[in-house]
């Protein structure tokens, strides 16, 4: 279990480490991708050098391009961005200034990592020669066939092969190698890109023709002829070769003493000085596991680049009797669409294909989401389209119907819950009667409480305060609050130096400066005919037997 965990953490730190190095290609596919290429190439035209962002911003505006118009904070974001990436180190350097202004401007100095150097050489290398027929170096091969037999000669004499003549000869034999090989990679991929066309004329084809006929035949028939002598060199040298290793390995140790001084870090060793690069140069002359070496798949890539030639002749042939290609003309409407306005790419499609575009595919968006019209699909939110409609075109329900549900249960709940708050506030009413003019001497439950608080606060929210003409001190006008369901009213009136405490099972609760009259309202509408109540106006004793405006649930106050 325990090496079981070990593989999986590896695997992880691989994959994080892996994910790291994929992250220094992203500047390459940012949208600013041409200024960072050329902030790129301004620092890969030094050598061990840190350059801060004056220096970089002068190199670009003297090269001129799309980094000429960079200013120095978007450049300084530029930069900043590279090292997240990885492509670039903030350097250590010491700066040395003579004003503020000059510090800041050049503490921020930044040089090349090697990944990132690394990535920008093969771009440029890409941009450079990406769709360029490069040739074939043949005579490299020939190279390859006798520096191999120089060394198998070298390790079968007397003493063994000396230890520098060695490394000599294994150096130039695999630059060679490799430079061959790459180049047959480059040639026959742009073989391949060139024999997808179908639209080839009369004179590109027979150029094509030639080439395949002569170019081609000509650099398989020196594959052919080098291939077996090289693999039988490689065979007479192949006991020998781990001995020879480990003697170029102690004449030349290189950078391996660093790997060994330092654990943690990787060395790469220059091809030739491990068993792996051996192994790859002769899996490419002869098959070693069965999978077909490369020489095996060079023929097959001419033979198949002989049967796309036929095919072009085919089409040629076919081309007489009116079976022509539009890619031609296919090429230029897609030029006419590159160089349109919206309005008029739209015009162009209808009159090419007789097709007017689409403005939308009939799925509502979230309604929460506001996408505005300019917001192009391709970045635009992504609209659940229902399996039905995407894969049969239908918006038909599938299978049986669905039963409406019964709710008769859950309206007989919401009835009984609405009977017994009902009876509740009733039986705090009732509570509330039987307890008027004597709250200090009863303690009232939480229910009856808090129906005293709901009418005592209407009431006062219908309440005006006053002071009247010939009186020092205010009064409260028609602060009363009934409810006709329950048959209750409430009358507050404002007594100076009295306090009128409310005791519950909640808490006590004191009202300064107030006293409070409950009343049934057949009683409250009695005692309205007689007068004004006690410390009241006699707008509010007439209001008490007009109609109540309710203000609140279940609730009626006065006006």
């Amino acid at each position: 279990m325990e090496q079981k965990d070990g593989a999986c953490a590896a695997e992880v730190a691989d994959s994080g480490e892996q994910w790291q190095r994929l992250s220094a290609y992203s500047y390459l596919s940012a949208p600013e991708r041409m200024e960072y290429v050329a902030v790129m190439r301004v620092l890969c035209s030094t050598l061990l050098a840190d350059l801060s962002v004056p220096d970089v911003l002068a190199k670009l505006t003297t090269g001129g391009g799309p980094g000429a118009r960079l200013d120095a904070d978007t450049l300084t974001a530029r930069l900043d961005q590279l090292v997240k990436w990885g492509n670039l180190l903030r350097s250590a350097h010491t700066v040395k200034a003579g004003s503020i202004v000059e510090y800041q401007r050049s503490r921020s100095r930044y040089q090349l990592s090697k990944l990132g150097e690394q990535v920008q050489r093969d771009a440029d290398e890409v941009l450079a020669g990406a769709d360029a027929a490069r040739e074939v170096s043949s005579e490299l091969l020939a190279l390859v066939d006798r520096g191999l037999r120089e060394l198998a000669g070298l390790v079968a004499a007397p003493g063994g092969a000396d230890p520098q003549r060695a490394l000599e000869r294994i150096s130039t034999l695999f630059v060679q190698f490799a430079e061959f090989a790459d180049s047959v990679r480059d040639f026959y991929a742009y073989l391949g890109q060139v024999l997808a066309r179908y639209d080839l004329d009369g004179a590109e084809y027979q150029g094509f023709k030639e080439l395949l006929l002569d170019y081609v035949e000509a650099i398989t028939e020196d594959v052919s002829f080098r291939s077996p002598r090289i693999a039988a060199s490689l065979n007479a040298l192949w006991p020998g070769l781990p001995g020879l290793l480990a003697r170029i390995d102690a004449h030349a140790t290189g950078l391996s003493v660093l790997a060994d001084g330092l654990p943690g870090t990787r060395v790469q060793r220059s091809r030739g000085r491990e068993m792996a690069d051996w192994e790859g140069l002769r899996g490419w002359f002869t098959d070693v596991d069965g999978s077909g070496s490369q020489v095996d798949q060079l023929r097959d890539a001419t033979l198949r680049a002989l049967q796309s030639l036929l095919a072009n002749a085919k089409r040629l042939m076919r081309s007489a009797t009116g079976e022509i290609s539009r890619r031609k003309d296919l090429l230029r409407l897609a030029a006419w669409f590159d160089a349109a306005d919206p309005e008029g790419a739209h015009d162009i499609a209808v009159a090419a294909f007789g097709l007017y575009g689409a403005r939308h595919l009939g799925v509502a968006p979230d309604p929460d989401q506001a996408v505005p019209a300019y917001v192009s699909w391709w970045t635009g939110p992504v609209v659940d389209v229902p399996v039905a409609l995407r894969e049969r075109g239908s918006r038909a329900q599938r299978g049986r119907p669905a039963s409406v549900e019964n709710h008769t249960e859950q309206k007989r709940r919401l009835v009984e819950r609405e009977r017994e708050r009902s009876a509740a506030r009733e039986t705090a009413a009732d509570e509330l009667r039987s307890a008027a003019e004597r709250f200090d001497q009863v303690r009232l439950t939480s229910a009856a409480l808090s129906l005293l608080l709901e009418l005592l606060t209407a009431a006062l929210g219908n309440a005006q305060l006053q002071r009247h003409e010939g009186q020092g001190d205010f009064v409260l006008d028609g602060a009363q609050a009934q409810d006709v369901d329950l048959g209750i009213r409430l009358l507050v009136r404002r007594t100076p130096g009295t306090e009128t405490v409310l005791r519950s099972a909640d808490g006590d609760l004191a009202l300064a400066d107030l006293r409070l009259s409950v009343l049934s309202v057949p009683d409250a509408e009695a005692s309205s005919g007689g007068g004004a109540a006690p410390g009241e106006g006699a707008n509010a004793a007439q209001d008490l037997t007009g109609p109540m405006p309710r203000t609140a649930p279940s609730v009626r106050e006065s006006a």
